[in-house]
């Protein structure tokens, strides 16, 4: 075999194996980051539409606290606490160092100013109080953390404190807490926590503090409004966040970024990347009755059924054809309903695949009916029967 033939076979060779590589890395062409891991995503399908190193493990710092506040918002869903809440600061609360907003011991305060200062200020002695007030014990609180990571899904996540200083054995990955950040935006307080950018503590005592939001991108870029930021010397500069334009919503997570802000600057980079190459398409309209369901037991026979939120998909420009629906619905439901309760899925598919599933939910309460209400039902189902 001469020299050209070689070159030919290897030019076959490496055209072979770039014609076999998946879809996904080819989205990845035209885009570096800096940072040593990252995940650009879809949070209505979980696409991911730019991955780097997406599963690595690394040290997630003070993203951690994302968790803590989605498994604070889980129980504040469930009626375990309230924002109402008065919180003990504990001894171990007030020993914790690094970013604080200085809790004394024995100090008294809101579970909501508790949150706010996680959020805002990304206090260490905020997260171990709202720890133990929570599951009772600091360590309850970890299992607790670590309970919603299996749940959902993640497979390379484990936390061993709920404040991200450096510790043996805690880590996660981009992939990961783009998912944590997911689930997180069924929290619309949540979100409005987290987009706070400045907030006074005890503005009445002899100890006032104003909260200042670390994420830079509330003020660098438009309709971000989350999530969360970390540093240490280990885990380096790291940031998941999340932003919305033109009915776009889009979660960026960097990790391991070298240069000071540069979490911020590669999170803008992939927003970017990810604003011109994808765009919104609707699939019905907002609120539109896509079917009924049969109510069992309740003040009336059926509730209506809408989308959640807006039903929409994001697709890549000039690839948004080709759509169509179809609905999914609960056989029947017994009262009381609430409103928004799910009931059912619209799926959305593209050339006969499924793409997406859009949550149908009740558009409105349906209570109980009464002992004479279904004691008229059974004698109206006696007398067809006649």
């Amino acid at each position: 075999m001469n020299r050209l033939q070689v070159w030919v076979s290897v030019i076959l060779v490496v055209g072979l194996m770039f014609a076999g590589l998946p879809d996904r890395v080819g989205a990845n062409v035209g885009l570096e980051t800096s940072a040593d891991t990252a995940v650009l995503m879809d949070p209505v399908t979980g696409n991911v539409l730019f991955e780097k190193n997406a599963h690595k493990r690394v040290a997630p710092a003070s993203v951690t606290k994302l968790m803590t506040l989605v498994v604070a918002f889980d129980a504040l869903e469930q009626g375990r606490i309230t924002l109402q809440d008065r919180v003990v600061t504990s001894q171990r609360a007030f020993e914790m160092g690094g970013s604080q907003i200085y809790l004394e011991p024995g100090e008294e305060m809101g579970m909501e100013d508790l949150l706010v200062s996680i959020a805002v200020q990304s206090a260490n002695d905020a997260c171990v109080a709202v720890a133990e007030h929570l599951s009772g014990s600091y360590e309850a609180f970890v299992a607790d953390m670590n309970k919603k990571a299996e749940s959902l899904g993640l497979t390379n996540t484990n936390f061993v404190n709920p404040h991200g200083l450096p510790a043996e054995n805690h880590y996660t990955s981009a992939y990961d807490m783009a998912v944590v950040a997911r689930y997180a935006l069924k929290y619309p307080k949540l979100r409005e926590m987290v987009a706070i950018k400045h907030y006074k503590i005890r503005p009445t005592s002899a100890k006032p503090m104003q909260l200042d939001n670390h994420n830079k991108l509330l003020w660098w870029y438009p309709g971000v409004d989350g999530f969360k930021t970390g540093w240490t010397n280990a885990a380096k500069y790291c940031l998941v966040s999340t932003v919305e334009r033109d009915n776009v919503r889009l979660i960026a997570s960097v990790f391991g970024v070298p240069e000071m802000r540069g979490h911020f600057s590669e999170t803008m980079k992939l927003f970017n990347y990810g604003f011109s190459r994808y765009g919104y398409k609707a699939v019905t309209e907002p609120g539109a009755i896509l079917g009924q369901v049969p109510v069992g037991k309740g003040e009336v026979e059926f509730v209506a059924v809408v989308p959640q939120g807006k039903p929409g998909v994001v697709l890549e420009k000039g690839k948004d054809k080709d759509i169509e629906t179809r609905t999914e619905l609960s056989s029947d439901v017994e009262a009381p309903v609430k409103a928004g309760q799910q009931l059912g899925d619209l799926v959305v598919l593209q050339n006969g695949q499924e793409i997406a599933r859009i949550p149908l939910v009740a558009n409105a309460d349906v209570a109980r009916g009464t002992f004479k209400r279904q004691l008229n039902k059974v004698w109206q189902g006696m007398y067809r029967l006649t």
